[in-house]
């Protein structure tokens, strides 16, 4: 009796094990960039955006006449990129991917996950990929709340999702491999968690 307690006992703890590391298994491989106020080491700054790391997050609120970046000091190929984000609803920031030059961020030369709800032509706002992939209208906007971007690039396959909702999936092969970035271009934007895993 004593030893098949004994045996359901170690059964039982070893199922628990298991189970633990299922749940942990999606977060492996995973690299935090930014988590709360920790991670600007992770970036080189480029422009004049007052980025700060206050009140949980790393944020920025005014810049210069151009747009401010945090640029990643690692460049990336394949990955798929996890990020929470509160954006003021005149903010114009994004996430630029595969830029290939870490000195000048532009849609030219990167592919930019856009969060432009007030953006003149809403063809490419938030949601898109500007230049690329635009989204589908009326699109969800990102102002005045805390949102996710879940964005993937495999070879010449891109995906964003947005809040849970897939607004691009394209093929494109302009830029292979880069930097990324995180804009600053007017308004507030505020990064809580920015998480990168290799595919």
């Amino acid at each position: 009796m004593m030893k098949r307690s004994t045996a359901a006992l170690a059964a039982t703890a070893l199922a628990a094990t298991r189970g633990g590391c299922a749940a942990m298994g999606p977060m492996t491989g995973w690299t935090s960039l930014v988590d709360g106020t920790r991670g600007m080491e992770n970036f080189n700054r480029v422009g004049d955006a007052n980025w700060m790391a206050t009140d949980g997050a790393i944020q920025a609120t005014s810049g210069g006449s151009s747009p401010g970046y945090l640029v990643t000091r690692n460049a990336y190929r394949d990955f798929r990129l996890r990020a929470e984000f509160w954006a003021s609803d005149d903010a114009n920031s994004g996430i630029f991917l595969r830029c290939q030059n870490p000195v000048q961020i532009t849609d030219e030369s990167c592919y930019e996950a856009n969060i432009f709800d007030q953006r003149p032509d809403p063809t490419y706002a938030t949601g898109a990929i500007v230049k690329f992939a635009p989204v589908a209208q009326p699109f969800a906007r990102a102002g005045g709340k805390w949102n996710t971007f879940e964005l993937t690039a495999r070879g010449d396959h891109l995906v964003v999702v947005f809040n849970g909702v897939k607004t691009v999936d394209i093929r494109d092969s302009k830029f292979a491999s880069g930097p990324i970035a995180l804009q600053w271009g007017r308004g507030t934007i505020k990064w809580r968690k920015v998480e990168i895993r290799p595919l």
